[in-house]
């Protein structure tokens, strides 16, 4: 009972409430994690594992990659999402999470940077209640295993031949047979669970395929200059429709939230397999 509710986060939790100081919890924390089966792993490792996993040196990203915002010094147990929402926060401080992990964290690039409204009332959830905020962006779309195309890749049946910039956002491949457009929207859908945009302007047949999660519409012009069949990303703009329909590619969007669910899942459960840490996908529905 104690073990189930320790790694459940509840009687973690208690203990940073009811006893001494911050520095006196953490300790007493970890004691308690390695009496039980060593739980809990330090925040500091865990974000060096990312780190090291997913080189987010390498990106000219928006935003900052890594730990965001610092909580305790102890992790048991991670929730994950796509965006750090209010809605995500409020379910991971009631999952009694140590840590939100992320693919669109806070911090971007041209943003305000006053701690007003919404992002103070972010902010406040996590430094009022010790919950780090972890956050990959670029990093997490470009890794070869855990990343969002990496994961979209695998849900699809996609063989990945190459990727679409030298930094490794976004991948072409090919299909294990020819099939319809339609059945590669059905694919899209029921691997998904939402219908995709399809934008007609390829071949009768689709085999090659290119792809880049989230926002990356752009991204079509390097299809076309491979002479792919298709290409799927998670949003589309006025000006892709025509592009499509003048290269002669089908375009697919397929939802910028739904094609980065996986990303932060698979690493999670990386993590759990390096650190033995608990964690847990919170959907939170997005149409876009």
């Amino acid at each position: 009972m104690i073990v189930r509710h320790f790694r459940d986060g509840r009687i973690a939790q208690f203990l940073r409430i009811t006893i001494g100081t911050p520095q006196a919890n953490e300790r007493l924390l970890a004691a308690l994690g390695e009496l039980i089966g060593g739980v809990m792993a330090a925040l500091q490792d865990i974000v060096d594992y990312c780190d090291a996993l997913l080189e987010p040196w390498r990106f000219q990203d928006y935003c900052p990659n890594g730990l965001q915002v610092e909580g305790r010094e102890r992790v048991a147990r991670i929730v994950c999402g796509v965006t750090a929402s209010q809605a995500l926060l409020d379910a991971a401080l009631a999952e009694g999470a140590d840590a939100v992990l992320v693919h669109h964290g806070y911090f971007w690039r041209g943003e305000d940077p006053t701690l007003r409204g919404i992002k103070r009332a972010r902010l406040a959830t996590l430094l009022n209640n010790d919950i780090s905020l972890i956050a990959y962006h670029l990093p997490l779309d470009a890794h070869p295993e855990v990343g969002n195309n990496a994961q979209l890749a695998r849900r699809l049946g996609l063989e990945v031949l190459g990727t679409l910039n030298a930094e490794g956002v976004g991948s072409h491949g090919r299909l294990p047979g020819a099939v319809t457009p339609e059945g590669f929207a059905s694919t899209l859908a029921g691997a998904l669970d939402r219908t995709p945009l399809h934008i007609e302007g390829g071949p009768a047949s689709i085999r090659t395929v290119g792809w880049c999660t989230g926002a990356a519409q752009g991204y079509i012009e390097q299809a076309v200059a491979l002479g792919l069949d298709a290409f799927v990303s998670g949003e589309i703009s006025e000006q892709t429709v025509h592009v499509a329909r003048e290269a002669g590619i089908h375009y697919f969007a397929a939802g910028h939230h739904a094609t980065e669910r996986y990303g932060v899942q698979a690493l999670s459960g990386r993590l759990a397999g390096e650190f033995g840490v608990d964690w847990e996908f919170v959907e939170i529905p997005n149409p876009v």
